[in-house]
């Protein structure tokens, strides 16, 4: 749904069970686990007992959450994704999927979500380039949290896309598809960048699929409290500057899919599907 059509943010409960939702759906909250107490909660997501008490109704009644006696809130993977799980998906051409979004998007959960539909190997550049690239930044006399200077944007960032796209190629190389998981801000307007990524792909006898996943700033500004990393810091201690520097409307330079990722929007799950499902036509269409 474009941002300009929403007249006033959705409930904060909607957002909350949203959230949690995309965390069981992208196996981030396993099946069984123990879901903190109400005020746990509360405290994690800067909300009240009662707006955490109507997001647990409401994923209780989508058959996500559960109440145990002594065991407090459960979390109850609904039976259709246990299965999809056992079930992975080998396409005869190998396909690479790059899952772009602003940070707090949801594009890592959705990346997460449409991996355990299909099997597929998840590639995601906050964990495949963080733990390099943070004393890479002190040693060039920055910070770890630094996302915004020349010395991250020209020095660190090329390497860390260049070195994922490297893991992507390789998976593609011996036959597996692959997710790829990150920002994509420049690279997805680059149309240099994409015609190479779809011309390696056909090197390789494969497929390119780029994603980009929105959600409202509302949603935004949410996840990326809730998740407290260093590399936000900025961004929400200057969230007017920054909120009002995004460009909404930008999309893939090529054609592409739109995942909405907000409490309205179809759970991920669902959008994964469908997405699936047109690899599927795709295939019995060549």
């Amino acid at each position: 749904m474009p941002e300009t059509s929403r007249q006033r943010p959705l409930p904060a409960h909607l957002r909350i069970a949203q959230a949690i939702r995309n965390d069981i759906e992208s196996g981030r909250l396993r099946d069984g686990q123990r879901l903190p107490s109400t005020r746990a909660l509360a405290d994690e997501w800067q909300a009240s007992q009662l707006t955490i008490t109507k997001a647990m109704e409401q994923l209780a009644a989508d058959g996500y959450v559960a109440s145990r006696d002594r065991s407090g809130r459960i979390v109850t993977t609904p039976t259709a994704v246990s299965l999809s799980l056992t079930h992975p998906v080998r396409p005869v051409r190998p396909r690479a999927v790059y899952v772009g979004g602003y940070p707090g998007s949801g594009k890592s959960e959705f990346a997460r979500t449409l991996a355990r539909e299909t099997g597929w190997a998840i590639l995601d550049k906050d964990t495949i380039a963080r733990p390099i690239i943070e004393p890479a930044l002190e040693d060039l006399g920055s910070t770890i949290d630094d996302r915004e200077s020349d010395i991250y944007l020209s020095r660190i960032r090329p390497r860390e896309y260049e070195a994922l796209a490297a893991v992507v190629q390789d998976n593609l190389e011996v036959g597996n598809s692959a997710i790829a998981s990150a920002p994509y801000l420049r690279e997805f307007i680059d149309q240099s960048w994409l015609e190479r990524i779809i011309a390696r792909a056909e090197t390789e006898s494969a497929d390119a699929t780029f994603v980009w996943v929105r959600c409202s700033l509302e949603s935004m500004l949410m996840y990326l409290r809730r998740r407290g990393a260093a590399r936000d810091a900025w961004k929400l201690a200057n969230w007017e500057t920054y909120s009002a520097s995004l460009n909404l409307d930008l999309r893939p330079l090529v054609p592409h899919v739109v995942i909405d990722n907000d409490p309205d929007s179809p759970p991920l799950r669902k959008q994964a599907q469908a997405l699936i499902e047109s690899f599927r036509r795709e295939t019995t269409e060549r």
